[in-house]
This record gives structure tokens, sequence and C-alpha cells, in this order.
């Protein structure tokens, strides 16, 4: 079994030839940019509703929990949705430990409301593939630094 390390002058200086040549490069920049793309899709949706009504895939538990109207509350997670595509296109060290968050809450959400259990799923696969982005971005997004 071999395991895979990268060399930290390697990381500072990837490129193309990274993108071509290193398989586990492709997957960080993969799902770097579908986590970036997707957060931020979905988030802009939440103020149009073109893809779904995504009021209803809110528990009714959390309505009567939540100041405002179920309207209101999707406007606050499409803003949080596309600051958290936004963390993962800048950082993806960290932004993709916010997504993770995002969909754990989320699968909480659907998981207790009847009818979405195959979302709520979807979403733990998506969770998933979130941390795993995390792990590659350990790699490949070195950490901020403290001057």
């Amino acid at each position: 079994m071999t395991t895979h390390s990268v060399a930290p002058a390697r990381v500072a200086g990837l490129s193309t030839e990274a993108l071509r040549r290193d398989p586990a490069f492709q997957a960080f920049t993969l799902l770097r940019i579908g986590f970036t793309v997707a957060p931020i899709v979905f988030g802009l949706d939440k103020f149009f509703n073109v893809l779904v009504n995504w009021e209803i895939y809110l528990a009714p538990w959390v309505n009567r929990l939540i100041p405002g109207t179920a309207h209101q509350f999707m406007d606050v997670v499409g803003v949080v949705e596309i600051l958290a595509g936004l963390a993962v296109a800048i950082k993806p060290r960290y932004g993709a430990y916010l997504v993770a968050a995002w969909l754990a809450g989320i699968i909480v959400n659907l998981l207790t409301y009847s009818g979405y259990y195959d979302i709520a799923l979807r979403d733990f696969g998506l969770m998933l593939a979130a941390l795993t982005l995390a792990r590659l971005a350990s790699i490949y997004d070195p950490p901020f630094r403290r001057n």
C-alpha cells in the first residue's frame, strides 16, 4: 500500500503540470470547483426559487423556532450558502469544513421531516465529499500564516 505525500516545496509550486499528473490534486481541484459553484448557485436560487421552492424542505419545527417567515429564513440560508461557496473558493482548507457543517445541519433538518430521507442521504454523501475536500486541502492549501 502506498501513501500519498507531497513535499512542501512541491505544494508551493503547484501548476498545470500537477493538475495533469497528480490524481489527488485533480480530485482536490474538482471538489473545490464543485463546492464553490454548487453552494453559490443554490444560494442564489434561494432568492428566486427557479430550481425548486426551497421552503418545502424546511421542517415545521424549524419554521416554528425561527423569527419571521420561511421565505425570510431561506433568504438568510441563501446568503450563508453563497458565503460558504466563496470561502471554499478563497480558502478550501477552512471553507470545506464550513460546507460540511452546513450540510450536517441540512441533514438534521431533513431527517426530522418525514418524506425527505432520500435527499438527506444525498446530502450525507455531499458532506463526506466536503470532508474529503478538507482533507485534500490540508495537503494542497497551506494554512494562514501569522506574521
